[in-house]
Protein backbone atom coordinates (compact mmCIF):
# COMPACT_ATOMS: atom_id res chain seq x y z
CA UNK A 1 0.00 0.00 0.00
CA UNK A 2 2.88 2.35 0.69
CA UNK A 3 4.64 1.85 -2.61
CA UNK A 4 1.37 2.28 -4.44
CA UNK A 5 0.84 5.99 -2.23
CA UNK A 6 4.19 6.78 -3.62
CA UNK A 7 3.87 5.94 -7.13
CA UNK A 8 0.57 8.16 -6.85
CA UNK A 9 2.35 10.91 -5.74
CA UNK A 10 4.84 10.61 -8.24
CA UNK A 11 2.34 10.40 -11.31
CA UNK A 12 2.19 14.51 -11.43
CA UNK A 13 6.65 14.79 -11.29
CA UNK A 14 6.57 12.06 -14.08
CA UNK A 15 4.17 13.33 -16.17
CA UNK A 16 6.19 17.18 -16.31
CA UNK A 17 9.37 15.12 -16.29
CA UNK A 18 8.51 13.70 -20.12
CA UNK A 19 7.14 16.89 -21.33
CA UNK A 20 7.62 16.59 -25.19
CA UNK A 21 8.55 19.89 -25.50
CA UNK A 22 12.06 19.64 -27.04
CA UNK A 23 13.48 19.84 -30.65
CA UNK A 24 16.68 18.95 -32.33
CA UNK A 25 17.90 21.45 -35.23
CA UNK A 26 19.97 20.27 -37.53
CA UNK A 27 21.62 22.87 -39.97
CA UNK A 28 23.62 21.44 -43.07
CA UNK A 29 25.28 23.14 -46.45
CA UNK A 30 25.14 20.87 -49.60
CA UNK A 31 27.93 21.86 -52.01
CA UNK A 32 26.85 23.66 -54.55
CA UNK A 33 27.32 21.77 -57.15
CA UNK A 34 26.20 18.71 -55.13
CA UNK A 35 22.42 20.01 -54.07
CA UNK A 36 21.11 17.48 -56.40
CA UNK A 37 23.14 14.44 -55.02
CA UNK A 38 23.09 15.66 -51.67
CA UNK A 39 18.71 15.85 -51.47
CA UNK A 40 18.52 12.38 -53.38
CA UNK A 41 20.65 10.98 -50.58
CA UNK A 42 19.19 12.72 -47.53
CA UNK A 43 15.88 11.58 -48.25
CA UNK A 44 17.44 7.83 -48.83
CA UNK A 45 18.99 8.13 -45.41
CA UNK A 46 15.57 9.68 -43.64
CA UNK A 47 13.06 7.02 -45.12
CA UNK A 48 15.97 4.31 -43.41
CA UNK A 49 17.26 5.69 -40.44
CA UNK A 50 14.52 8.31 -38.92
CA UNK A 51 11.26 7.51 -38.36
CA UNK A 52 8.42 7.27 -35.76
CA UNK A 53 9.11 9.56 -32.93
CA UNK A 54 12.63 10.42 -34.37
CA UNK A 55 11.18 11.77 -37.89
CA UNK A 56 12.80 14.39 -39.56
CA UNK A 57 10.90 17.57 -40.71
CA UNK A 58 12.85 18.82 -43.14
CA UNK A 59 12.83 22.79 -44.83
CA UNK A 60 14.68 24.58 -47.27
CA UNK A 61 15.89 27.76 -46.22
CA UNK A 62 15.22 30.67 -48.45
CA UNK A 63 16.74 33.90 -47.51
CA UNK A 64 18.96 35.27 -44.63
CA UNK A 65 22.85 34.46 -44.03
CA UNK A 66 21.32 30.60 -44.14
CA UNK A 67 20.08 30.60 -47.89
CA UNK A 68 20.62 27.79 -49.67
CA UNK A 69 21.12 25.49 -46.29
CA UNK A 70 18.72 22.69 -45.10
CA UNK A 71 16.77 22.57 -41.41
CA UNK A 72 16.06 19.48 -40.27
CA UNK A 73 14.14 19.33 -37.11
CA UNK A 74 13.46 16.04 -34.92
CA UNK A 75 10.27 16.29 -32.04
CA UNK A 76 9.17 17.06 -30.22
CA UNK A 77 9.94 14.79 -27.35
CA UNK A 78 11.15 14.91 -23.74
CA UNK A 79 14.33 15.60 -22.65
CA UNK A 80 14.74 11.86 -21.34
CA UNK A 81 13.64 10.82 -24.79
CA UNK A 82 17.14 12.56 -26.17
CA UNK A 83 18.42 11.26 -23.22
CA UNK A 84 17.68 7.48 -23.41
CA UNK A 85 18.43 7.44 -27.59
CA UNK A 86 22.00 6.00 -27.37
CA UNK A 87 24.46 5.65 -29.86
CA UNK A 88 22.44 6.31 -33.45
CA UNK A 89 24.75 3.33 -34.08
CA UNK A 90 28.05 2.17 -36.59
CA UNK A 91 25.83 1.91 -39.76
CA UNK A 92 23.79 4.98 -39.31
CA UNK A 93 26.51 6.72 -38.74
CA UNK A 94 28.18 5.18 -41.81
CA UNK A 95 25.21 5.80 -44.09
CA UNK A 96 25.40 9.52 -43.21
CA UNK A 97 28.76 9.92 -43.72
CA UNK A 98 29.29 7.95 -46.35
CA UNK A 99 25.89 8.88 -48.43
CA UNK A 100 25.46 11.83 -47.24
CA UNK A 101 27.82 13.76 -45.93
CA UNK A 102 30.43 13.36 -49.14
CA UNK A 103 27.71 16.24 -50.52
CA UNK A 104 27.84 19.18 -47.33
CA UNK A 105 30.08 21.85 -46.66
CA UNK A 106 32.06 22.15 -43.77
CA UNK A 107 29.32 24.44 -42.33
CA UNK A 108 26.76 22.64 -40.11
CA UNK A 109 25.50 23.47 -37.05
CA UNK A 110 23.30 21.86 -34.06
CA UNK A 111 21.03 23.20 -31.43
CA UNK A 112 18.06 22.20 -29.18
CA UNK A 113 15.08 24.54 -28.76
CA UNK A 114 12.35 24.57 -25.90
CA UNK A 115 8.84 25.18 -26.78
CA UNK A 116 7.44 27.79 -24.52
CA UNK A 117 3.35 27.35 -24.32
CA UNK A 118 2.41 29.91 -22.45
CA UNK A 119 4.04 32.38 -24.75
CA UNK A 120 2.82 30.79 -27.90
CA UNK A 121 -0.72 31.19 -30.02
CA UNK A 122 -0.53 28.05 -32.04
CA UNK A 123 0.11 24.53 -30.39
CA UNK A 124 3.61 23.07 -30.97
CA UNK A 125 2.48 20.55 -33.73
CA UNK A 126 0.33 22.59 -35.43
CA UNK A 127 2.39 23.27 -38.55
CA UNK A 128 2.78 25.30 -41.94
CA UNK A 129 4.37 24.47 -45.23
CA UNK A 130 6.22 27.99 -45.21
CA UNK A 131 7.67 29.54 -41.54
CA UNK A 132 9.32 32.72 -40.60
CA UNK A 133 12.31 32.25 -38.18
CA UNK A 134 13.05 35.15 -35.99
CA UNK A 135 16.29 34.64 -33.56
CA UNK A 136 16.53 37.73 -30.80
CA UNK A 137 19.17 37.42 -28.98
CA UNK A 138 18.63 39.72 -25.45
CA UNK A 139 21.65 41.59 -24.22
CA UNK A 140 23.44 40.21 -21.15
CA UNK A 141 21.19 39.76 -17.93
CA UNK A 142 18.01 40.94 -19.63
CA UNK A 143 16.19 37.63 -21.00
CA UNK A 144 13.86 38.21 -18.56
CA UNK A 145 12.80 41.43 -19.41
CA UNK A 146 13.29 39.73 -23.09
CA UNK A 147 10.69 37.25 -22.26
CA UNK A 148 8.17 40.12 -21.12
CA UNK A 149 8.44 41.58 -23.73
CA UNK A 150 6.97 38.42 -25.92
CA UNK A 151 4.33 37.99 -23.35
CA UNK A 152 3.11 41.35 -24.28
CA UNK A 153 3.18 40.54 -28.47
CA UNK A 154 1.23 37.31 -27.66
CA UNK A 155 -1.66 39.39 -27.20
CA UNK A 156 -0.88 40.78 -30.65
CA UNK A 157 0.01 38.04 -32.02
CA UNK A 158 -3.60 36.65 -31.34
CA UNK A 159 -5.78 40.16 -32.15
CA UNK A 160 -4.23 39.87 -35.58
CA UNK A 161 -4.76 35.74 -36.10
CA UNK A 162 -0.79 35.30 -35.98
CA UNK A 163 -0.03 31.69 -35.44
CA UNK A 164 3.49 32.18 -33.54
CA UNK A 165 5.61 29.28 -31.57
CA UNK A 166 7.71 30.70 -29.29
CA UNK A 167 10.99 28.75 -28.14
CA UNK A 168 14.22 29.46 -26.26
CA UNK A 169 17.44 27.97 -27.05
CA UNK A 170 19.01 25.42 -24.65
CA UNK A 171 22.49 23.96 -24.00
CA UNK A 172 22.86 25.40 -27.86
CA UNK A 173 25.43 28.77 -27.72
CA UNK A 174 23.99 32.11 -27.05
CA UNK A 175 21.05 32.51 -25.64
CA UNK A 176 18.54 33.12 -27.65
CA UNK A 177 14.44 33.58 -28.08
CA UNK A 178 13.18 32.38 -31.39
CA UNK A 179 9.83 32.71 -32.96
CA UNK A 180 8.31 30.80 -35.38
CA UNK A 181 5.74 32.27 -37.62
CA UNK A 182 4.12 29.69 -39.24
CA UNK A 183 2.10 30.82 -42.08
CA UNK A 184 -0.91 29.38 -42.55
CA UNK A 185 -2.26 31.26 -45.90
CA UNK A 186 1.67 31.20 -46.70
CA UNK A 187 3.18 34.68 -48.35
CA UNK A 188 -0.33 36.52 -48.60
CA UNK A 189 -0.04 36.73 -44.93
CA UNK A 190 3.21 39.20 -45.89
CA UNK A 191 1.25 41.86 -48.05
CA UNK A 192 0.72 44.82 -47.03
CA UNK A 193 -3.05 45.06 -46.05
CA UNK A 194 -2.95 41.43 -45.22
CA UNK A 195 -3.56 42.62 -41.34
CA UNK A 196 -3.33 45.79 -39.62
CA UNK A 197 0.53 46.57 -38.91
CA UNK A 198 2.40 45.55 -35.72
CA UNK A 199 2.60 49.42 -34.31
CA UNK A 200 -1.35 49.49 -34.80
CA UNK A 201 -2.45 46.45 -33.47
CA UNK A 202 -0.32 47.18 -30.60
CA UNK A 203 -1.64 50.67 -29.61
CA UNK A 204 -4.99 49.24 -29.96
CA UNK A 205 -4.16 46.33 -27.16
CA UNK A 206 -2.13 48.69 -24.83
CA UNK A 207 -3.01 52.25 -25.58
CA UNK A 208 -2.01 55.40 -27.44
CA UNK A 209 1.72 55.59 -27.17
CA UNK A 210 2.08 51.97 -26.16
CA UNK A 211 4.47 51.09 -29.40
CA UNK A 212 6.96 53.90 -28.89
CA UNK A 213 7.43 51.91 -25.20
CA UNK A 214 7.87 49.13 -26.56
CA UNK A 215 10.28 50.36 -29.18
CA UNK A 216 12.22 51.63 -26.10
CA UNK A 217 12.16 48.73 -23.86
CA UNK A 218 13.67 46.57 -26.84
CA UNK A 219 16.36 49.05 -27.19
CA UNK A 220 17.11 48.42 -23.64
CA UNK A 221 16.96 44.48 -23.95
CA UNK A 222 17.42 43.40 -26.86
CA UNK A 223 21.19 43.21 -28.35
CA UNK A 224 19.95 42.04 -31.86
CA UNK A 225 17.95 39.57 -33.96
CA UNK A 226 17.75 38.48 -37.60
CA UNK A 227 15.52 36.67 -39.27
CA UNK A 228 14.56 34.28 -42.47
CA UNK A 229 11.98 32.32 -44.48
CA UNK A 230 11.81 28.66 -44.89
CA UNK A 231 10.02 26.25 -47.36
CA UNK A 232 8.78 22.81 -46.20
CA UNK A 233 10.80 20.24 -48.34
CA UNK A 234 7.98 17.40 -47.69
CA UNK A 235 9.52 15.54 -50.13
CA UNK A 236 13.22 15.05 -48.25
CA UNK A 237 11.34 14.45 -45.50
CA UNK A 238 10.25 10.92 -43.74
CA UNK A 239 7.18 9.39 -44.30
Amino acid sequence: MRKLLILILLIPVLGISQTKNVVNSTRVFPKADKVSEFEKALTAHAQKYHTGDWKWRVFEIQSGPDAGGFHITEGPLSWEAFNDRGNLGEAHTNDWNKSVGLYLSDRNQQSYSVYVDSLSTVAISDYSDKIIINHIYPKPGMINSAIDLVKKLKKVWTDGNENVAVYTLSVSGERQIITVTRLKDCLKELATGYRKSMPERYNVAYGAGAWEVYQSDYAKCIDRRWNELLYLRADLSSK
